[in-house]
């Protein structure tokens, strides 16, 4: 009795893995990628096969057809690089105005209290805005140039790695912006208020840095762009 075919004797299968742990980025995007040419390899193959499944031959045709992963990887990657970067710059968008928000906030409260930052913190504290803002900036200036109408458009191959390092500075804001709100949590008296902001802020920078570390891993792999 002839026994069952397992994972690692499919030849589409095993290229198929040797294919994913090659690419980094979004998990989802990653595995929607690799079912599709999972289907496409399994058609050619089922064409190239005189019986009704694909036999090994005709699979390992149907991935000569297709390329190796060497081949493969690079057009992939590009793909995924693109939307790392995109979520990374999103992220920032999206969490810089929530720490600027958690920041005044606890201005009003040392305000209320009649207490001032020092002098020195109060000028980081401007510049740390200031940085976060134009973080922000430069993730909207990158989502809009690689949307819908801004990917007609060649882009630096470099641009992703740009988008990592703001991502990283952006991080590197709200620690320090963390910081901050701890020597506020001395002066004002509505402690809860100064805590949770505090600690909104470090989380977010959590999320911040682990998106640009990620942006960063991938925009340093080779592509090949479109």
């Amino acid at each position: 009795m002839k026994a069952p075919e397992t994972r690692a004797d499919d030849p589409i299968e095993a290229h198929l893995a040797d294919l994913t742990a090659t690419l980094h980025g979004p998990a989802r995007l990653k595995t929607q990628m690799v079912d599709e040419l999972r289907e496409g390899l399994l058609d050619t193959a089922r064409e190239l096969s005189p019986d009704a499944e694909p036999d090994r031959d005709a699979a390992r045709q149907a991935i000569r057809q297709f390329g190796t992963v060497a081949e493969l990887a690079p057009s992939f990657q590009h793909e995924l690089t693109i939307t790392q970067a995109r979520h990374t710059a999103r992220t920032v968008m999206l969490v810089v105005p929530c720490v600027l928000v958690c920041r005044y906030l606890v201005e009003l409260a040392t305000h209320a209290a009649d207490r001032r930052l020092p002098d020195p913190l109060q000028v980081a504290v401007a510049h740390l805005g200031g940085l976060a803002v134009l973080t922000a900036l430069l993730a909207a200036v990158f989502l809009s140039v690689t949307g819908p109408l801004g990917r007609r458009l060649p882009l630096p191959q470099q641009l992703p790695l740009v988008v990592a390092w703001t991502g990283t500075t952006a991080a590197v804001a709200l620690g320090l912006s963390a910081l901050t709100l701890i020597t506020a949590a001395v002066l004002a008296t509505n402690w809860p208020l100064t805590a949770a902001a505090c600690l909104i802020t470090i989380a977010l920078h959590a999320r911040i840095a682990a998106s640009a570390r990620a942006c960063r891993h991938c925009a340093r792999l080779p592509v090949t762009t479109p």
